[in-house]
């Protein structure tokens, strides 16, 4: 049996980048069970609603969503159950000082796997306003225009205006 190498991304949470300001990013393990490794293979997770949390000095995952496996028995697992985070003592200490700052959060962006091993990439993040996600749709707008004007001058196309 072949074991897999490189990134191969289950889920990802766009609307957290949209609704966040990711100030900084974290790759933790997640401590599953056979059924929950089954299912991720398999591609039937969802990180809608995740949120992470630190309780007694851990920091735990709430909220994720990861389907009963189709094939399990009395053993499949609950589908969103809280699951730990896996992270070296001294990162849980910088992100635990940082969250108790006023509005951050850890937010999961990402579920993947790893070189075989299921990870998750966590960002820390203060949340956006209405007027804030606007500014930076307008941005990223400008910011395209910009590109495909460039592009057009590079090439030697006249504007089609």
């Amino acid at each position: 049996m072949r074991s897999r190498t490189g990134r191969q991304v289950i889920a990802s949470n766009k609307r957290a980048r949209h609704d966040y300001e990711i100030l900084r990013t974290y790759e933790a393990g997640l401590v599953l069970r056979g059924t929950e490794v089954k299912s991720l293979r398999a591609g039937r997770a969802s990180l809608v609603d995740a949120f992470a949390q630190e309780v007694d000095g851990e920091l735990l995952l709430y909220g994720l969503h990861i389907a009963e496996y189709a094939y399990g028995t009395w053993t499949n697992h609950t589908p969103r159950r809280t699951r730990k985070l896996l992270l070296h003592r001294s990162e849980i200490d910088r992100i635990l000082a940082k969250i108790r700052e006023p509005g951050l959060a850890l937010v999961p962006l990402s579920l993947y796997f790893d070189n075989g091993w299921a990870k998750v990439e966590i960002g820390l993040a203060r949340g956006r306003r209405s007027f804030d996600k606007r500014q930076v749709l307008a941005e990223r707008d400008a910011n395209r225009e910009i590109a495909r004007e460039m592009g057009r001058r590079l090439k030697g196309v006249p504007r089609s205006r």
